[in-house]
């Protein structure tokens, strides 16, 4: 557990601007009582990381990073989580009591929770929409959740093959499909949109009459028409606040070593943010 004199934290990356990470956490700082905590945001991009973690003292208890530093950091760390190394990024550095720069990765454990919490355990089969970094912390996922194959949807040959190439690492069945049969996609038992926004409105008139379990990882605009659609349709829908929110939780917990950080102090919070823009 960090000590008293460890209270300061932040999220970097670039652009910054929009990260809900400070209100979520800051959130979870006034309900543990941890009054004397900061937490901030600093517009950082990979060629000025180096510097700025050399530059942080002891009262640092960790960082949260978004892209583009999510792999740019590996090299700056002392150690890194199995979690992390199974997909080669971090989200998290906690600096421990000995001085050490240990790296993990919530975003994993995070969309595994969210779907919990929405009551799902396992699935048969899945599908994801894209093919980024965010695609294969799903695969990560759904190698904890997912029985069968994943087919992944994705624009160019060599994307299937990294998606391929992460489905081995991870004990994953991955079968590619091309983009253009995106519609496809939407028949699967859990279907993971891990696209930037717009992307998949095209593929929002396909939802079938009776659709599974959508995973859209965006938060704004929120709802998507995909996701609009998919609740029109009777179908559960789990967005990008469910996975942000039980991503920091855990964040929270590694840096201020208090279990638990309350979830829903954090994801009340984050829509009143949402709400307000």
């Amino acid at each position: 557990m960090p000590s008293a004199e460890k209270h300061r934290a932040a999220v970097l990356g670039s652009p910054i601007a929009h990260s809900l990470s400070p209100v979520l956490h800051r959130a979870a700082y006034a309900e543990l009582g941890l009054d004397g905590w900061s937490y901030d945001r600093f517009e950082v991009d990979e060629a000025a990381l180096p510097g700025f973690i050399e530059g942080l003292d002891s009262s640092w208890a960790g960082l949260s990073l978004t892209m583009p530093l999510k792999r740019a950091v590996i090299p700056l760390l002392d150690g890194i989580s199995p979690t992390a190394a199974s997909v080669e990024a971090v989200n998290t550095v906690v600096f421990t009591e000995d001085g050490r720069r240990v790296g993990d990765n919530t975003d994993i454990p995070g969309m595994i929770a969210a779907l919990r919490e929405r009551g799902v355990e396992k699935v048969e089969s899945a599908a994801i929409l894209g093919a980024g970094a965010t695609a294969s912390s799903a695969l990560a996922a759904l190698a904890v959740i997912c029985a069968g194959p994943v087919t992944a949807y994705v624009r160019s040959r060599e994307r299937g093959d990294e998606m391929r190439g992460w489905g081995q690492r991870l004990g994953v069945d991955v079968r590619v499909a091309d983009w253009a049969d995106g519609a496809r996609a939407l028949g699967a038992p859990l279907v993971i949109a891990t696209t930037p926004a717009g992307t998949t409105d095209a593929v929002a008139t396909d939802v079938p009459e009776r659709p599974g379990i959508l995973f859209d990882v965006l938060y704004e605009p929120w709802p998507t028409p995909l996701a609009s659609a998919w609740s029109a349709r009777g179908g559960a829908v789990v967005g990008g606040l469910d996975l942000l929110v039980h991503q920091a939780l855990l964040q929270v917990e590694r840096m201020t070593g208090r279990v638990p950080a309350p979830l829903g102090a954090m994801r009340r919070a984050g829509e009143a943010a949402l709400a307000a823009r």
